[in-house]
This record gives C-alpha cells, sequence and structure tokens, in this order.
C-alpha cells in the first residue's frame, strides 16, 4: 500500500476548477482534474451536500468508530478538493459563484436541462462575462434532442444504451455492470473534452461550452459491440463471458474454481491444446482457424472445459503464464487489494485523514503514471463545507482561488 505524499506541482497546476457536480460521473471528472493538480472547490448544498455523502452503508469512521456522515462511495470520488456549503437559489450564494468565477478556469456542473438557467448560472448567462471559462454540463441525455429534459442516472443509461443486452448469461436477464460504468466513462470523456477546451482556449484565448450525455458516452463505449451491429445489420449474442469473435475467450472451470482463458491466436490455441493433452484439436479443420472456432464455439468450447476441469486454478494460470498464452485468476476485491503487482503500481492508497479512523482513509489510486508530473494525493475527501469559512475569508480578502 502506498501512502500519500506532497509532490511536485502537477501538470494542472494553476487550473481552477469550480465543482457544481453531485454523484458520480462530475465528482469522477473533477477528481481526476484534481488529481493532475487542479484547485478544485466542490460547491455543495447546505445541511445536505453531495447526495452520495448518505449512499450508504459503509461509512468511513472516526477513531471512536462511529460513523461519520461520508460514506464509502462518496469517499471513492472527491479527494483534493475543497468544499464550500453554498445555497445557489439565494442573491448571497448566487454572489459567492460569481467572485469564485472571477478567478476560475472551468466550471463542472450535472444540473437537468435549464435549472441552473434559473440562478443566472447558465453557460449563455455566463459566457460574456466570463470568455475564457470553460464550462462543462454533464446531464442524462445532452443539451438537445428529444429527451434533453429528462433526468438521467447509469443504470438508465447502462439499459437504452445497450450494454445490458450484450451483458449476461444467454439465459439470463439482462444484467448491468456492477460498478457505475457509464458515470464513470461519461467523467472520463469530459475530462478529455475539458482539457481540449483549456488547449483550445490558450491558443486562442476564448473558452466555450462542453456538453456531455450519459447516453452519448454509453453509445460511444459500445465500440467493437455497436461496429459489429453497423457492419453486419445484426447484434451481436449475449454470451455470458464468451467473446462474440474470439474462441476460446472466456472463464473455465478448474477442479477448485475458475480461471479465465483468452486465447487471442491460432498459435496459442495450438500451444493451450498441447498443454491439455489433445493437440489435434488445433488440427481438426473445425477449430484450425480462429474463424472456425467462432463458428464451431459450441462443440469445442465444452470439449475443453472437460479437460481444464481436472487440474486447480494454480496449475493453469502458472502453466499459461509459461507457455505465453493469455489467462488468469478471478479474484475477489479482496484479492484485488493485497495483489503484489496492483500494490506495486500504488493502486491501494492510503490518504493522511485527521479525524477519521486511524488518522487516514484509504482509496483507490490515480492509474496514470506521468514521469514528470505525476498524479498526488494532498486532501483526502472533505467534510460537508469544510473549507467555506476559509474560502469566503479569501474572497473578502481579494484573493478568489487561495493557494492549496
Amino acid at each position: 500500500m502506498s501512502t500519500a505524499q506532497h509532490l511536485s506541482p502537477g501538470s494542472l497546476d494553476g487550473i481552477r476548477v469550480l465543482d457544481l457536480s453531485r454523484i458520480l460521473a462530475g465528482p469522477s471528472c473533477t477528481q481526476l482534474l484534481a488529481d493532475l493538480g487542479a484547485d478544485v472547490i466542490k460547491v455543495e448544498r447546505p445541511g445536505a451536500g453531495d447526495d452520495t455523502r448518505k449512499w450508504g452503508p459503509p461509512y468511513l469512521r472516526d477513531d471512536a468508530g462511529r460513523e461519520l456522515a461520508e460514506s464509502a462511495y462518496y469517499a471513492c470520488a472527491n479527494r483534493n478538493k475543497r468544499s464550500i456549503a453554498v445555497d445557489l437559489t439565494s442573491p448571497e450564494g448566487q454572489a459567492v459563484i460569481h467572485a469564485l468565477l472571477a478567478d476560475a478556469d472551468v466550471l463542472v456542473e450535472n444540473f437537468k436541462v435549464g435549472d441552473l438557467a434559473r440562478h443566472g448560472l447558465s453557460y449563455a448567462q455566463l459566457h460574456e462575462r466570463y470568455p475564457r471559462l470553460v464550462y462543462c454540463s454533464i446531464t442524462g441525455f445532452g443539451q438537445t434532442g428529444p429527451y434533453a429534459s429528462r433526468p438521467g442516472y447509469d443504470f438508465l443509461a447502462q439499459g437504452m444504451g445497450g450494454i445490458m443486452s450484450l451483458t449476461g448469461t444467454p439465459d439470463g436477464e439482462p444484467q448491468k455492470v456492477a460498478v457505475g460504468i457509464t458515470d464513470l466513462m461519461t467523467g472520463m470523456y469530459a475530462t478529455v473534452g475539458i482539457l481540449a477546451a483549456l488547449r483550445h482556449r490558450d491558443q486562442h484565448g476564448e473558452g466555450q461550452h462542453i456538453d456531455v450525455a450519459l447516453l452519448d458516452a454509453q453509445v460511444a463505449w459500445l465500440a467493437n459491440a455497436g461496429t459489429h451491429y453497423l457492419t453486419a445489420g445484426e447484434a451481436p449474442p449475449r454470451l455470458g463471458n464468451g467473446h462474440p469473435n474470439i474462441v476460446p475467450y472466456e472463464v473455465f472451470p478448474a477442479s477448485d474454481g475458475y480461471f479465465i482463458l483468452a486465447v487471442g491466436n491460432d498459435a496459442q490455441f495450438a500451444r493451450f491444446c498441447s498443454l491439455t493433452g489433445v493437440p489435434e484439436l488445433a488440427q481438426d479443420a473445425r477449430y484450425a482457424t480462429n474463424r472456425m472456432r467462432v463458428q464451431n464455439r459450441t462443440e469445442l468450447v465444452p470439449q475443453l472445459k472437460a479437460l481444464t476441469v481436472r487440474q486447480p486454478r494454480a496449475y493453469w494460470t502458472e502453466q499459461l503464464e509459461r507457455l505465453g498464452i493469455p489467462g488468469g485468476p478471478i479474484n475477489t476485491i479482496a484479492d484485488v487489494f493485497n495483489d503484489p503487482q496492483v500494490l506495486a503500481r500504488g493502486m491501494r492508497v492510503a490518504m493522511p485523514a485527521p479525524g477519521y479512523a486511524g488518522g487516514k482513509v484509504e482509496l483507490i489510486g490515480n492509474p496514470i503514471h506521468m514521469s514528470r508530473t505525476a498524479p498526488s494525493y494532498r486532501r483526502p475527501p472533505p467534510r460537508l463545507g469544510e473549507h467555506t469559512e476559509d474560502i469566503l475569508n479569501a474572497l473578502a480578502a481579494g484573493n478568489g482561488f487561495h493557494a492549496h
């Protein structure tokens, strides 16, 4: 496990972000910007805050073991930020936002279309006053189109965007991905859009409006499954852990559980057949090429499973690695966060956090490794309104976004 440290300035050091988002898509975007060095102020509703603060159990705890108001869900997407509690519906709260915007580079929001216009905070209302501002709106369905006014959630986008029709066993019910992957991918696309807009602003001196939607993002990352349909005119079938275009490429049984076999070419298949004691399968015209294996998967896969079940998982993972055949274990979450490779790559991070149990909070690390401006972990997920007084005092002193 790595311990968070104060590192050299990140690549986005000096970029100031006003975060009016909540739940997961927006906060995951702004956390990524913050990890890369941006100064992010999280604007929350007084007394309530980000909805995900209450999405538990589990909740973070103090040294006495008492539950705090911060859930593990909230903690996953809000490190490196400062929290200010502001009522956007009041003139006083709007004045605070304008004071912060005077020094801001980016605003990220995920209100329903038209909601912020009621408070004078839409892009159209702000652009003339703050022409260099990069304004990113994240919604369920975008700023245009027949669904624009609808509220959007990850689960709905997974269903409407097609991924649930592809996930799960062939004879089972449609299945969502277990984490909010549409939210997270939308946050990733939003981050890319913001970085591109900042580049444009630095070159041309003008900000712009970025419109990112959950449904659009979900459709975009259908990727090869989507182009399968666009090319062939038919949707790929639901195959459980199988792959529509590669065989064998799925979960296989061992004598003590399951492992993954992911054969990527004919040479690997031949080596696997030799390993299992049936080299003749690789010479069989029905299975000699991937094209034929895909066509004859229903005959081939049961034969292979009858062979793999004779040995334990450790045997298969060791032998597959030895022979250069892609494969591996199916880890539990506990296995993941104790895996030596995961630990070596800094993907389990302990951040100093006064007031939390043991004076720390454990979080998932940032996967980006940079040789000069690496992501850093400077602030634990903030309590609701934790930095309100400091920020308001800085504004009163004319300091705007004051230094970290």
